[in-house]
């Protein structure tokens, strides 16, 4: 599996370009939300979030202890300088003892060398994968936070078509209300089918009420999600529709090959098994390679008897050991092989769980792509059902042969009806985005056209059939009780 790939700065820079946009919009705030698109919430979460400049330090931190393991090869610079006094007794080269007052010093550079070749070089190695599972580690904690603000924008897309829906169908009892209330008036309709439509019209700006609470929470959660300034309003721009970025034909082994050929964490735990093999091997074949040590030093070397002549003159010193370790941390040490031989199969069930979970997750997922993109097509055809009941139920109020109470269960029905599509297309959107997430894909939407997001006024007009747009022309016929 390769190392991930690192995305362009333009990239980057774009997408903070982005940002400066939208957090000069933030003055605005209050008077209207920025809007935002799909393909700029992602966009934003690969160059805002927060987990992902963590996971950036954690390369950084790997990277610079993988040049520290290097580093180990190299000798220590030590210049100084040593003054040494000595009175009274010393004993000579003969074994006498005589009385001496000397003094003497040692001026320059020394030049010193350790390292165990073995567990150094393994270390080394161990360092290298330690780095490529941290590369890992950083590309899929990017999936992962575009994941989350792929939801986050999904919740807030399918609030705001929520709340337009509610707003629709308040505008519908709105209407019928004041008709019934004219034909009360004109003494065709009795007071108790006014209050009916009355009592229809408060529960739907109820609705209402609580589905613009839910768009104001989605909203501050994608806010926090793309690490956005606190208090700042958006506005998903666009439609909700369904989208399809894993095609139907797949089959399932087809899936969790390509899973696992893709997902990131597959290679930090295949890295993370390798590090830990190093380990074992330092542990194991380590110790049989000696340490070696070194130092050399040159400067100047002076000295002599206290209120003497002192003399002052250049001085090398060379030396060059090479030995082996027996016992704790060295040869033998059964305890430290058998503890990196358990990290080791640790690291091996750690991979397996991983697979296992990566299984898992295409299976689920695929299972609810497909479930949810059927139950769209079931949904679309309760929408237009209950669209043509609610026309038929006015066609009979018009010739005074239904009731209040038919048509109110009418336009109940609809509301029902629309957001139970809603609710199911905001889910197979957000299953699509698990399943490109579960196999290790990043999703590249179009602008305003798969993009899930609320109806406006204009996509109404241009597309009445669909289940976020409603029908109103006959509205305005309803006049009689």
């Amino acid at each position: 599996m390769k190392l991930p790939h690192v995305p362009a700065s333009g990239h980057v820079m774009a997408a903070l370009a982005a940002v400066l946009h939208l957090g000069a919009s933030a003055v605005a705030a209050e008077k209207a939300p920025s809007p935002i698109d799909l393909p700029t919430a992602l966009k934003l979460a690969g160059a805002r979030s927060l987990d992902i400049q963590l996971a950036k330090e954690r390369v950084a931190e790997a990277r610079a202890q993988q040049t520290g393991a290097l580093l180990q090869f190299a000798p220590t610079l030590s210049p100084g300088a040593t003054l040494r006094r000595h009175d009274n007794a010393a004993q000579n080269v003969e074994g006498r003892v005589i009385d001496a007052d000397k003094r003497g010093w040692t001026v320059g550079p020394a030049l010193n060398l350790q390292v165990d070749l073995g567990e150094s070089a393994y270390k080394l190695l161990a360092a290298r994968q330690l780095t490529k599972a941290a590369a890992f580690a950083e590309e899929g904690q990017r999936q992962e936070s575009i994941l989350s603000a792929a939801l986050a924008y999904c919740d807030l897309a399918k609030a705001q078509a929520a709340e337009a829906i509610a707003q629709d169908a308040v505008d519908i009892s709105r209407d019928y209300e004041r008709q019934v209330t004219s034909a009360v008036e004109a003494g065709i309709a009795f007071k108790g089918e006014e209050l009916r439509a009355r009592g229809q019209m408060e529960r739907d700006q109820l609705t209402l009420r609580q589905c613009r609470e839910a768009r104001e929470v989605a909203g501050a959660r994608l806010v926090h999600v793309l690490h956005l300034e606190p208090g700042l309003q958006l506005k998903a721009d666009g439609r909700v529709t369904p989208v399809e970025f894993v095609k139907k034909d797949q089959s399932l082994p087809q899936l969790i090959s390509q899973a696992r050929s893709h997902r990131p964490e597959l290679g930090q735990s295949a890295a993370q098994i390798e590090a830990a093999r190093q380990s074992r091997s330092a542990a194991v074949y380590g110790p049989l390679w000696p340490t070696l040590s070194g130092q050399a030093f040159g400067g100047a070397l002076g000295g002599g008897f206290n209120g003497g002549d002192y003399q002052t003159r250049e001085s090398e010193d060379y030396q060059v050991s090479l030995g082996w370790r027996i016992g704790p941390g060295g040869l033998f040490d059964s305890s430290r092989t058998k503890a990196a031989e358990a990290r080791l199969g640790m690291a091996r069930i750690s991979a397996e769980k991983v697979s296992d979970d990566i299984g898992r997750q295409i299976t689920e997922s695929w299972a609810r792509v497909r479930s949810l993109s059927d139950q769209i097509t079931i949904a679309q055809r309760t929408v237009e059902a209950a669209r043509r009941t609610l026309e038929l139920t006015r066609e009979r109020r018009e010739f005074a042969v239904g009731s209040v109470l038919e048509t109110i269960l009418s336009a109940q029905e609809l509301t029902r009806a629309r957001l139970e599509w809603l609710g199911i297309v905001a889910e197979h959107n957000k299953a699509q985005f698990a399943l490109s997430r579960a196999l290790g894909t990043t999703p590249n939407p179009a602008p305003k056209e798969s993009a899930p997001a609320s109806a406006g006024s204009e996509d109404k007009k241009k597309a009445p059939k669909n289940p976020q747009s409603s029908k109103n022309s006959k509205g305005s016929k309803d006049s009689k009780g």
